[in-house]
């Protein structure tokens, strides 16, 4: 979100009582509210909900959730609307605030830890070497595929961006 901020030449700022950094983008399409939680990736839906209540969001299939994603190696993104939550507490959290799963995500892939246990330390620890080159190559895809769901309908967003992945 910050490098999609960076290109569209908006700052993110932090308002009052809010959990997440936010912006305004004008678009084509209309205005559209990006944003960064200041929580715990683990209490997301905490950010959330005072979001959609100063934007007055009430359609959610107008709400895209950008998130790492296990399950997908590094530089591999899937756009898809629902899901599971594959055990993500940030989605869960997010699921629980929304009171359903039925939300659009952008999965961004960052691979698998070595072992089921080292998971937390894998999402938590800072990236080194090429790990870290593969995670900034995924930054800049997010927010190419971010700026597709801007500029085009879900559906062809979503086309594109799983095209790419192939």
């Amino acid at each position: 979100m910050r490098l999609l901020a960076e290109r569209r030449g908006v700052r993110l700022t932090l308002e009052s009582r809010q959990r997440a950094m936010s912006a305004t983008i004008q678009t084509t399409r209309g205005p559209v509210t990006i944003a960064v939680p200041i929580t715990f990736m683990n209490e997301s839906g905490a950010a959330l909900g005072p979001l959609l209540r100063r934007t007055s969001l009430d359609d959610l299939s107008r709400l895209v959730i950008a998130h790492d994603e296990l399950d997908l190696e590094p530089g591999r993104l899937q756009l898809k609307q629902g899901g599971g939550l594959a055990g993500h507490n940030g989605l869960r959290s997010i699921a629980q605030t929304l009171g359903t799963q039925d939300f659009a995500r952008l999965r961004i892939g960052i691979g698998k830890p070595p072992s089921k246990e080292q998971g937390a330390d894998y999402v938590l620890k800072r990236p080194t070497g090429a790990r870290k080159l593969a995670l900034a190559h995924n930054v800049a895809a997010a927010a190419d595929a971010l700026e597709n769901l801007l500029d085009y309908d879900f559906d062809d967003a979503q086309r594109r961006v799983n095209a790419a992945r192939d």
